[in-house]
């Protein structure tokens, strides 16, 4: 409801879009009726919502075609930045941090929290023009933007670039899939990396200063076993949960790295339809992003019970 009520208040008026500037009123008046912009607003949220429930999200303005079919189309490049920046963000996060823990209050440990101020601090738009600037542009080693070289000639088939890089072009269309996804997914992976790190060390430090922890080390236990075999997964449980927020805020909030790198992902179909005052795509995009969040949330919950067998019970 109130993405419904934002888009519509934020100005513009769809239908002079797509007319021009020097469409008739008649026309205007006509276009408003075939999209339902001539209603008032409570009877347009009705019909949206009444077809939204029947999964139906309606057509696009943009495209003309179903709104569902352009988010399927668009939602495997963003599935595919976004677990590519995770593969990057939570190992490296959960390793800084587990090394900082156990080197609390030395040079390493400042260093590290230091690079993770640095990351949480660094815009995303910034991070990522940079990156274009070294690696692109003054060192030439991976492209500027796009998902797949067009002189590849790759179709897409399921939406991955890696996987229809692969497909279509053998070895070669895999590894230009992966050129292209490398900037990218480094720059997504900045601000992710840097909170799991901070979590991780937090984390990893309350248990260790744990009355358990300490018995532990009284009766001989090596430091190392005591953190990897009982300090460790229980320090990963609250983890869990950024990890699962993080992967849900990658998804929805991509926007502006798929915009930078003109990824052809949901964030860059977001800001096209926003430009273009497409109600009906910005509504599905953030319900699609709503629904994501549920999904990972209830995969935090099932997880907890995995790594920690007291909460099954």
């Amino acid at each position: 409801m109130l993405t419904f009520a934002m888009v519509r208040t934020a100005g513009g008026d769809p239908a002079s879009l797509k007319l021009g500037l020097h469409a008739s009123p008649e026309s205007l008046a006509r276009l408003r009726r075939e999209m339902g912009l001539a209603d008032p607003w409570p009877v347009q949220y009705w019909h949206w919502f009444a077809d939204a429930v029947r999964g139906n999200l309606g057509r696009s303005y943009l495209t003309g075609s179903n709104v569902t079919f352009e988010i399927l189309n668009r939602f495997p490049a963003t599935l595919e930045l976004a677990f590519a920046s995770m593969a990057v963000a939570v190992p490296l996060g959960i390793g800084v941090g587990t090394v900082s823990a156990t080197r609390s209050h030395t040079l390493v440990d400042n260093l590290s929290m230091l690079g993770g101020l640095v990351g949480i601090s660094i815009p995303t738009f910034w991070l990522g023009v940079m990156l274009i600037i070294v690696f692109a542009v003054w060192l030439g080693v991976v492209p500027v933007a796009g998902s797949i070289d067009v002189h590849m000639g790759v179709y897409p088939i399921t939406g991955f670039s890696l996987v229809d890089g692969f497909i279509e072009a053998g070895w070669p269309g895999l590894w230009d899939a992966a050129r292209h996804l490398i900037l990218p997914a480094l720059t997504l992976a900045g601000w992710p990396m840097a909170i799991l790190a901070r979590h991780m060390r937090s984390s990893l430090l309350e248990v260790l200063h744990q009355d358990y922890a300490r018995t532990a080390r009284a009766k001989g236990l090596r430091f190392l076993r005591l953190v990897w075999r009982h300090a460790f997964p229980n320090a990963l449980i609250p983890v869990v949960t950024v990890i699962a927020l993080e992967t849900g805020y990658l998804l929805g909030g991509a926007v502006i790295t798929e915009t930078v790198f003109a990824w052809p992902g949901i964030g860059n179909l977001t800001i096209q339809a926003l430009a273009a005052r497409d109600y009906m795509l910005v509504q599905g995009t953030v319900l699609l992003f709503a629904f994501v969040f549920a999904v990972l949330n209830v995969f935090a919950d099932v997880t907890y019970a995995i790594i920690d067998p007291r909460i099954r019970y």
